[in-house]
C-alpha cells in the first residue's frame, strides 16, 4: 500500500514537512510496512518558494533589495536550477508585514524589490519565473518592479517618474526601449486567487488598499491612478487591463504583470500542484491524506486541500483531508472528500491548540487514528 501525504502547512504551529512527519510518524506505529509518498504543498501564498524548493531539490538563494519604502533588506526566493526555474514571493521583497503599522501607505510603497529578485534570478540564468503575490504592501500596479526591469513611466512632460502608487494618476507613457533584452526569453506565471478587475468598486484600490493602510482618500486617487494607468496601457499595446480576471490582484500587479510581461494568472494551487507535477506523483497511490490548519467553506475556494482533492479524483484516488479547525457545511459534505477529521479534541482552547508541540502530537494521534481506520479495511474480507 503506497499513500500520499500532501498537506499545507498549519500556520502558526507546523510547516508541511513537520506534518507530514508527525503524522507519518503515528501511521507507521500501526503500518510499519506502509510506503510512505511525502509531497510539500502551498497554495501560492506563503511558504510556496521552500515547499517547490524541497519537491524540486532545489536550493534558496539570498540576496540585498529594497522593501516597499526603500530601505535595504535581506530576502530570498527558490531556484531549481535544472529547469531554470526561479520561484520569487512577491512578499519577501514587498510584504505587509515588513512595515510597522504606521509606514503602511500605498500611495508610497512600492514593489521595486521583487523587481531586483527577478533581476538576481535572471543573472543566475533563470528563465521561468512562478511568482506568489500574496502579501503586499502595494498598489502600483507592478511599477516599481518594472522599473527594476528597466521600463520607465513618463508623465506628460516626458519626466521619469518613480514611487508608490501616487504616480499611477500622472504616468503620461510608457517606454520599453530599456528593458532587460533577456525578459524576451522569459515566462512568468503569477499565482492568484482573486478575479478581482483592475479598477473599479470592486478593483484593486476599493477593496485591497484599505487592508494595506489607505484611507478613503487614499482609495479615491490610487483607483483614479488605476484607471488613468490601463489607458496608458491601452494605448502602449492595446491591452484592456479591466477585462482581465484578476488584473487586480496585489495592488494590480497581476494587471501589470500580463500586460508588460506577457504574464500568466494562474490559481495558485494549481500552479504548485503543475510544477511538482502532481498527478504524475500520486499514480499508483491507494489514499491520498491532505491537510491545513482549518477546513471549511473556505477551502473549497482555491485552497490546497481542494486542488488536490480534484487531482486525486480524476484518478479515483480517495483523500482524506485533517485540519486544525473542522467547519462543518453542505459544501464540505458533498465535496469528495472520503473523510475530514479534526486533530483536535473539542474544547481545547485554540491558543494551546496551536503550540508546536501540541499540534505535532495531534497530529500524530491523527496518524494513528486513519492507519487503524486502514488497517480495519485492509482485515475486511474482499
Amino acid at each position: 500500500m503506497t499513500l500520499t501525504l500532501a498537506f499545507d502547512s498549519f500556520k502558526g504551529s507546523l510547516r508541511s514537512d513537520e506534518v507530514a512527519d508527525a503524522f507519518a510518524q503515528g501511521l507507521c506505529s500501526v503500518l510499519p510496512g506502509v510506503n510512505i509518498n511525502k509531497v510539500y504543498i502551498a497554495d501560492g501564498g506563503e511558504g510556496t518558494a521552500e515547499a517547490l524548493v524541497k519537491n524540486l531539490n532545489g536550493k534558496t538563494v539570498r540576496t540585498q533589495v529594497s522593501d516597499p519604502v526603500g530601505r535595504t533588506i535581506p530576502a530570498s526566493y527558490g531556484i531549481i536550477e535544472h529547469e531554470k526555474t526561479a520561484i520569487i514571493e512577491m512578499a519577501a521583497a514587498s510584504g505587509l508585514t515588513l512595515l510597522a503599522p504606521e509606514e503602511r501607505n500605498p500611495l508610497k510603497t512600492h514593489t521595486y524589490g521583487t523587481g531586483q529578485l527577478i533581476i538576481d534570478a535572471l543573472e543566475k540564468g533563470c528563465r521561468n519565473f512562478l511568482v506568489g503575490i500574496g502579501g503586499s504592501a502595494t498598489n502600483d500596479s507592478g511599477t516599481g518592479m518594472l522599473r527594476a526591469l528597466g521600463f520607465r513611466f513618463l508623465d506628460d512632460c516626458g519626466n521619469e517618474l518613480s514611487g508608490g502608487g501616487e504616480i499611477l494618476e500622472k504616468i503620461d507613457r510608457i517606454d520599453a526601449s530599456c528593458m532587460i533584452p533577456t525578459l524576451n526569453e522569459c515566462r512568468f506565471t503569477l499565482a492568484c486567487d482573486v478575479s478581482n478587475p483592475f479598477f473599479g468598486p470592486n478593483g484593486a484600490a476599493h477593496v485591497f488598499a484599505p487592508q494595506k493602510g489607505a484611507n478613503p482618500n487614499m482609495v479615491e486617487r490610487l483607483d483614479n491612478g488605476l484607471r488613468n494607468f490601463a489607458r496608458v496601457v491601452m494605448q502602449f499595446n492595446g491591452t484592456e487591463l479591466n477585462r482581465l480576471p484578476g488584473s487586480g490582484a496585489a495592488g494590480g500587479m497581476g494587471g501589470g504583470c500580463a500586460a508588460l510581461l506577457g504574464a500568466r494568472l494562474e490559481r495558485g494551487i494549481d500552479m504548485v500542484l503543475r510544477a511538482i507535477r502532481f498527478r504524475e506523483t500520486i499514480k499508483g497511490s491507494s489514499m491520498v491524506i491532505t491537510g491545513e490548519g482549518q477546513i471549511d467553506r473556505q477551502t473549497l475556494m482555491g485552497k490546497a486541500p481542494a486542488g488536490i482533492l480534484a487531482a486525486a479524483m480524476q484518478q479515483q484516488i480517495p483523500v482524506i483531508a485533517i485540519g486544525g479547525r473542522v467547519v462543518s457545511c453542505p459544501e464540505l459534505a458533498q465535496s469528495g472528500f472520503h473523510s475530514i477529521l479534526c486533530i483536535n479534541e473539542e474544547g481545547l482552547p485554540p491558543q494551546t491548540a496551536m503550540r508546536h508541540e501540541v499540534a505535532w502530537e495531534n497530529v500524530r494521534r491523527c496518524g494513528i487514528k486513519v492507519g487503524k481506520m486502514l488497517q480495519k479495511r485492509m482485515e475486511q474480507p474482499v
